[in-house]
């Protein structure tokens, strides 16, 4: 089986979505399945069955670390000399488009994958009057694929209730190898001063639409409110950190992470504060709660999901940020309930095993397959 793949992003840790994509990628090819990954961004590397192409693009206006992709260039030759048995989508933009309409023509297996809530980004750049217009274009394009895979039960019921058909649910799962209290450094820890503090982190984008402004307030709180024995460590890197780090003097900002730099710092650290209202599952909190830390998480969104199935943190009012330190200062003060999500999270992460979350949505690709094909078999007997 030949899988094809259209991403708007295929750079290493870049982000959860790329995470995911990665580990995905990894499932296939153990299975000797082969794959091509088209987009506008990769990570140069070399493997048995992996095809890249690449996809013209321009930087995206409001956040360069990213593209906007064009369906220009090589990219129907590709396709046809590639010959994929299904094509999965994972950006519903122009290129997302044109492979929805490639394999729709041949009457191709196409599924898309649902890694972002786009709709949800529009009012933190001030366009939520073309949310709806955005829902409508979003309908349109999801219901032309014959499964539209979600992460959680949260997202899946959200994309129904737009009118969407075909939703599955496609979990995450966790590497405990990368993510593991094995990697807490203590060097790290005196380079940060935290010897004896309790640290809090955040990990991912610095935009607006993670809600860092609720981060930014619970620091505040904590400075004016204590305990003071509590340092804040941001990991990530994007348009806003210039404000950030003048906002929050006394907070340590090590920049854009991967491999064991980024482990070391999860392991590293106490709590795992995320305010986002805007995840599909947050692969962050499931990393921060396999290192062991107990996650603070928004009510709104795909997080709160991971929280209530791991009982690994606390779930606090969306955007309150008096409600978030409220939690975090819990978890703080309160050893016996620290350690009871300390342990259910790690026991969590034990149990979320890519392979066997990988395994199912390949058995559902080639049930894709094979019932095209068997379509395709009764159309030509005569």
């Amino acid at each position: 089986m030949r899988v094809s793949l259209y991403t708007a992003t295929y750079i290493k840790d870049q982000d959860g979505a790329t995470r995911t994509l990665y580990e995905l990628t990894d499932s296939l090819l153990k299975e000797e399945i082969e794959v091509g990954i088209w987009s506008p961004a990769i990570t140069p590397q070399e493997r048995k069955g992996l095809y890249f192409f690449h996809v013209p693009s321009i930087p995206l206006f409001l956040y360069s670390d990213y593209r906007l992709a064009f369906p220009a260039g090589r990219i129907k030759e590709q396709l046809i000399e590639f010959k994929p048995d299904i094509i999965q989508i994972t950006t519903p933009d122009l290129v997302g488009a044109y492979f929805l309409k490639f394999a729709c023509k041949r009457g191709m297996p196409v599924v898309i994958s649902c890694h972002t809530d786009w709709p949800s980004y529009l009012k933190y750049y001030h366009l939520n009057t073309l949310r709806k217009q955005a829902w409508k274009i979003l309908k349109w394009f999801y219901n032309k694929a014959d499964c539209v895979y979600a992460p959680t039960k949260v997202v899946a019921k959200g994309l129904k209730s737009k009118g969407i058909k075909k939703v599955r649910i496609w979990s995450r799962g966790i590497n405990r190898k990368k993510y593991n209290p094995k990697y807490r450094s203590k060097s790290l820890r005196r380079e940060w001063k935290t010897k004896d503090k309790k640290v809090i982190l955040y990990s991912g984008r610095f935009v607006r639409y993670k809600d860092l402004d609720v981060f930014l307030n619970v620091y505040e709180l904590f400075k004016e409110k204590g305990p003071k024995d509590v340092s804040f460590v941001l990991a990530g890197d994007g348009p806003i950190r210039e404000e950030l780090e003048s906002r929050m003097p006394d907070a340590h900002f090590p920049g854009y992470l991967h491999g064991k730099d980024l482990s070391e710092v999860y392991a590293s650290a106490d709590i795992f504060l995320f305010p986002s209202t805007t995840e599909t599952l947050g692969n962050v909190v499931q990393e921060a709660l396999s290192s062991g830390l107990p996650a603070v998480v928004s009510d709104i969104g795909g997080c709160k999901e991971v929280v209530h199935r791991s009982h690994g943190g606390l779930i606090a009012r969306a955007k309150d940020p008096y409600a978030f330190y409220e939690k975090c200062k819990r978890l703080i003060e309160d050893e016996k309930l620290y350690n009871q999500k300390q342990s259910n999270g790690l026991k969590f992460a034990e149990e979320q095993k890519w392979d066997k979350i990988n395994g199912k949505l390949i058995e559902e690709y080639k049930n894709l397959v094979n019932k095209r094909m068997r379509r395709t078999y009764r159309t030509a007997t005569p």
